[in-house]
């Protein structure tokens, strides 16, 4: 591991040497130099260690990032073993929503996030007042929130869903109350397609990576890799396209699986296919690799990268164990409030895979 000593106050330091495109972040000039090596690691793991504290990392995190977390998955799988791990710290190596979330559910214990400028375009799409005039508009509607969201507005919510359980959850519904889904658009034209309910009002948020992902590279990269199963999360925009290129039997409809990350990671130890195009963040190839190493993961799109999720790299990390930085804060009053969201959706039966 090597670091920069110098009296710039800050440097702004690339990470397309880790192989993802540069997000423009400025860290502190002394981890300015870090690199994720044999040195780093073990300075990460003694930090850790000192602290007492856990390590999760998001499926979509640098490829260093999830080699040196102690787990790897989905936001609400990683929230739900935060509430669960005996540590006093939780290192929340995602974006913001995400380390809220794990607040949420362990209110007891200090959780970090190493850059809390790592923001997230779905999340914050609807703002709690956003929410309070949609709900204004439509007082007997029960409120349906993506786990990915802020915890303002699942305090706002009746209950949380996630890309593998929204289904479920909007089916747990009474089909004549009429439903508020928010905020992924595309998500949210799954469960109405899948559901065939007209009562179903869909706010026109998106990930703006995930919408990036585009029905046309789709058709040709599907046209390219004809022997290719397609791995397609619902928040992506090219969802619609994979079921009509399905429908229209260009693709075989047993080769299109719509999955959320965790769900991905199940179908690639699975799967006889020799060859996946996959569509979503681009980090997720990473652990799909590891599940499958025989397997051929290419991503429809190389360009989706969020630049929020590369916001943590090998630097803020050793910055956040040396220094403690940054705490994420969750009022207990609004904690209280998300958590019941997020318990009823547990509540179903099927409490989902996360994002």
């Amino acid at each position: 591991m090597t670091t920069v000593e110098t009296t710039v106050p800050e440097i702004t330091r690339s990470v397309t040497d880790l192989g993802m495109p540069d997000p423009r972040v400025e860290i502190p000039a002394a981890y300015g130099g870090v690199e994720a090596d044999a040195q780093w690691a073990a300075e990460i793991k003694r930090l850790a260690k000192a602290r007492n504290a856990v390590i999760l990392a998001h499926n979509y995190q640098l490829p260093p990032i999830q080699d040196i977390a102690d787990y790897v998955g989905d936001s609400l799988a990683l929230s739900r073993i935060a509430a669960e791990v005996e540590a006093d710290e939780i290192i929340f190596c995602g974006v913001h929503f995400m380390a809220e979330t794990a607040k949420i559910l362990a209110p007891e214990k200090r959780v970090l996030i190493p850059d809390e400028r790592a923001g997230c375009s779905l999340a914050d799409s609807i703002t709690a007042a956003d929410l309070r005039e949609w709900k204004a508009d439509y007082p007997d509607a029960m409120v349906v929130s993506y786990v990915n969201t802020t915890a303002e507005v699942k305090a706002l919510t009746d209950i949380c869903c996630t890309s593998s359980n929204a289904v479920d959850v909007v089916a747990s519904i009474d089909p004549d109350t009429e439903v508020l889904f928010l905020p992924d658009q595309f998500l949210g034209a799954h469960v109405k397609r899948e559901l065939g309910r007209d009562n179903i009002h869909i706010w026109a948020g998106e990930c703006h990576v995930h919408a990036g992902i585009n029905g046309d590279e789709l058709t040709e990269q599907s046209d390219s890799h004809p022997d290719a199963d397609l791995f397609i999360h619902p928040e992506c925009g090219c969802a619609t396209s994979a079921i009509y290129l399905a429908g229209e039997g260009v693709v075989p409809e047993e080769k299109v699986k719509i999955l959320s990350t965790g769900g991905m990671i199940e179908a690639a130890r699975e799967t006889d296919a020799k060859q996946v195009l996959v569509a979503t963040e681009v980090g997720m190839l990473h652990q799909l690799r590891k599940a499958a190493p025989d397997v051929d993961f290419q991503p429809v799109n190389p360009r989706a990268a969020c630049p929020y999720m590369k916001m943590i790299t090998p630097a803020a990390l050793l910055r956040c164990l040396t220094e403690g930085k940054d705490e994420v804060l969750v009022s207990p009053e609004t904690a209280e409030r998300a958590r019941l969201s997020v318990q009823r959706m547990i509540s179903i039966g099927n409490p989902g895979s996360g994002e």
